[in-house]
């Protein structure tokens, strides 16, 4: 590590939570000669770069700070460099640093400065519970209530390791309300949660936090999947009673074998994209989660292949409208296929941008895709 990545790591670790910025800025400068720093954080909706400070958001797919963020690589131009800020495959931005040459004398000089940040994407992450900055400074309109409980429900946007990429989007961003994903691994399995909330406004929110928290602690307590969702199952009926219930798709990915355990509890549609081929994967419908007491759910299991990719949406993806006419599956379908050389964070995005193109606007009801790629089990 070099003596400017290592003041840096020092100076994240000590600066105060809002200041992470200027704290780095001035490793820079000594460093460098740095003189303008800047953190660039994508919004909510996946569609601009938001500046930290007071500079101009970016939402122009060609600048050199998306180039940067959709290749994940610096991007130099014009006296600027342009560097992912990102952790485990969690992209956050880019940092903007200027003068940097075009072309570096020393090729050490750019790798020390992409370490640099992706160590502020790690510190940003670490303090962003106890500090509102950063948060406040990634959006570009209000968030309604239900949006705000949602998004600080997520466990992140994407998560990548060595055997599998994994991305998920919630729509409209300022304003969703009970659709939602959760997901975690251990290094020898993922588990993926997708459900597709019910009810308006905050009432949508509690429900899908309760059902989201009633998982993750059956999970946490080392249950098999079928359990979790008896567990979730009974939190939610017992509250409600059965007036309130909501799908959900539970997957447990063995990371060792490939094999994917599923229990379809109502669930949003699963699609997997194999060799250029688009096919619905069929499940065993279940109940939906509250809708009856003490409902028995088992699982089921089927196996992926090297390479395959995963989608899961909402209904609210194939019920969007346009024009008079739904998006329907025939236009899934034939989406998805074209996303087959993305990063799934790409690929989701992608699929948003066409539904809000469809529709001319945001989206009505709220909608969730999540992308799956499995790269085949890693030593």
């Amino acid at each position: 590590m070099s003596e400017p990545v290592s003041q840096a790591r020092r100076a994240l670790n000590q600066t105060p939570a809002d200041r992470l910025v200027i704290g780095v800025g001035e490793v820079l400068g000594r460093s460098y000669g740095i003189t303008d720093v800047e953190l660039y954080q994508v919004d909510y909706r996946l569609a601009e770069l938001l500046p930290l400070g007071d500079g101009e958001p970016i939402d122009s797919p060609g600048h050199p700070a998306w180039r940067a963020f959709d290749h994940q690589s610096p991007i130099l131009t014009d006296g600027n460099g342009w560097f992912p800020v990102t952790m485990r495959g969690e992209r956050r931005g880019v940092l903007c640093l200027s003068p940097v040459p075009d072309d570096p004398d020393d090729p050490d000089v750019l790798a020390a400065l992409a370490e640099i940040a992706t160590a502020l994407a790690h510190e940003v992450a670490a303090v962003s519970a106890g500090t509102d900055v950063y948060r406040a400074a990634r959006r570009s309109q209000r968030l309604t209530l239900a949006a705000e409980m949602q998004w600080d429900l997520l466990p992140g946007r994407s998560r990548i390791r060595p055997s599998f990429s994994l991305a998920g989007q919630l729509e409209p961003a300022y304003t969703v309300r009970g659709d939602s994903f959760d997901w975690s691994d251990d290094g020898e399995r993922l588990w993926l949660a997708t459900i597709n909330g019910t009810g308006e406004g905050v009432a949508a929110s509690l429900l899908t936090s309760l059902a989201t928290h009633a998982l993750r602690n059956a999970r946490r307590a080392g249950l098999s999947l079928a359990d979790q969702a008896a567990l979730a199952d009974q939190a939610i009926y017992d509250l409600h009673r059965g007036e309130q219930h909501l799908s959900a798709l539970l997957m447990e990915l063995d990371l060792r074998s490939g094999t994917m355990a599923v229990v379809d509890a109502g669930s949003p549609r699963l699609v997997l994209l194999r060799g250029g081929d688009v096919t619905e994967q069929p499940l065993e419908a279940q109940f939906p989660l509250g809708m009856f007491e003490a409902t028995d759910y088992h699982e089921q299991k089927f196996p992926l292949e090297r390479d395959d990719r995963l989608f899961v949406v909402s209904d609210g993806v194939l019920e969007a409208t346009g024009q008079h006419m739904r998006y329907g599956e025939t236009a899934l379908d034939r989406f998805l296929r074209r996303t087959g050389p993305m990063a799934p964070l790409d690929a989701v995005r992608s699929l948003i941008g066409d539904l809000r193109a469809f529709v001319a606007g945001d989206l009505v009801d709220d909608a969730v895709v999540v992308c799956l790629d499995w790269y085949g089990p890693q030593p």
